[in-house]
């Protein structure tokens, strides 16, 4: 009744300790002067920019931990400052952890902070790492009474009476068991997972959200660290913090039996050496993905036709229109407000900000 289909990071946050030497191509007047014109017009707009080996978008803000400047493509979320300590603050995006794995884009980052004339002056230290286990599961036969945790406090959300999300903890460390496939359609639109599940329903996940107290308090600071010693933290979390149980009379909750999905749990836990292999890894189908954009889009668009259509009827006192006509109006419409001399620098600005990753 349950598979696991897949298992790895989806979050790792990170802290750089980088020294602008003599050597730095970052022109930080230059980036202060680009971001304050970019404020000016009023929009929370980006502008594409080339530091070294990578290309990013520029934000027209600073970031509310206290960094001037933000750049991101789509690997990296960077937040940085001359005289920040540490100077650089790195979120590596879900869709790059999933298809490159965290060592190669760690080298990533290094290797474009080497082009800009960036060196370390401390290792790095990781402030956040989400470790994932995604399970096709079509029935779900436990709810928020049959867990059994150290956390003092839990949630539970449901959409139209039907059990979405589970949560337990806060802070340091936190776990969340949710329907994957609802977080997707509703708010991440992540559907690049459906090709990595090999199913487009039913997947839940069991996702630990460690910060770096319980890293440092596992021996977890650096990447390295994280690879070797990523198991023991695991194997804590799923037997110590949060159980799974199948509920029985005992008023003594922890004596109850597991339940067989967490069974299966500390056993893939206890098989883990590495949670990130070559097997998870995938190369990333940008032309399905490009494909699923197009079918949202379209269907969007196919809303807004309907509502045209209505617009039509109420004006003309019609009772209906045919697809046809109201694809005309819409045309017509569109041809009113489309403006030539702007058309071509808008699509290239959209395929730079897309082919950087924001969608």
């Amino acid at each position: 009744m349950y598979r696991l289909l897949l298992s790895g990071f989806d979050t790792i946050e990170c802290a750089y300790y980088l020294a602008f030497g003599h050597g730095c191509l970052l022109d930080f007047e230059q980036l202060a002067a680009e971001k304050e014109a970019l404020r000016q017009l009023k929009i929370r707009k980006q502008k594409p920019i080339r530091l070294g080996s990578e290309e990013f978008l520029l934000a027209s803000h600073g970031t509310a931990s206290g960094y001037p400047f933000l750049i991101e493509n789509d690997v990296f979320s960077i937040q940085f400052g001359e005289f920040n300590k540490p100077s650089f603050f790195v979120a590596f995006r879900s869709v790059a952890l999933w298809h490159h794995g965290i060592q190669a884009l760690h080298q990533r980052f290094l290797d474009w902070a080497q082009s800009v004339g960036l060196s370390n002056y401390e290792s790095e230290r990781l402030s956040r790492v989400d470790f994932t286990f995604d399970y096709f599961l079509p029935n779900l036969d436990f709810d928020e009474d049959s867990f059994v945790s150290a956390a003092c406090k839990d949630n539970q959300h449901r959409k139209n009476r039907k059990i979405q999300t589970f949560s337990f903890g806060e802070g340091e460390i936190k776990l969340r068991i949710y329907n994957k496939c609802d977080e997707i359609t509703e708010k991440s639109s992540k559907s690049w997972f459906f090709k990595l599940w090999g199913v487009e329903q039913d997947v839940w996940r069991i996702e630990w959200q460690v910060r770096k107290g319980s890293l440092r308090s596992c021996g977890i600071q650096t990447f390295d660290d994280l690879q070797y010693r990523q198991g023991k933290l695991l194997q804590l979390l799923v037997n110590e913090h949060t159980t799974l149980r199948i509920k029985e009379d005992d008023s003594n909750r922890s004596r109850w039996a597991l339940h067989p999905l967490w069974q299966d749990l500390i056993e893939q836990v206890a098989k883990i050496e590495i949670l990130e292999g070559p097997d998870t890894l995938n190369e990333l189908d940008m032309n399905a993905l490009l494909e699923e954009r197009k079918m949202r889009i379209a269907i969007s668009v196919y809303g807004y036709l309907k509502r045209m259509a209505a617009i039509q009827c109420l004006q003309h006192g019609k009772d209906k229109i045919s697809v046809t006509e109201a694809q005309a109006l819409l045309s017509m419409v569109v041809r009113h407000v489309h403006n030539p001399l702007s058309w071509s620098c808008d699509i290239e600005e959209r395929v730079t900000e897309m082919r950087l990753g924001k969608w």
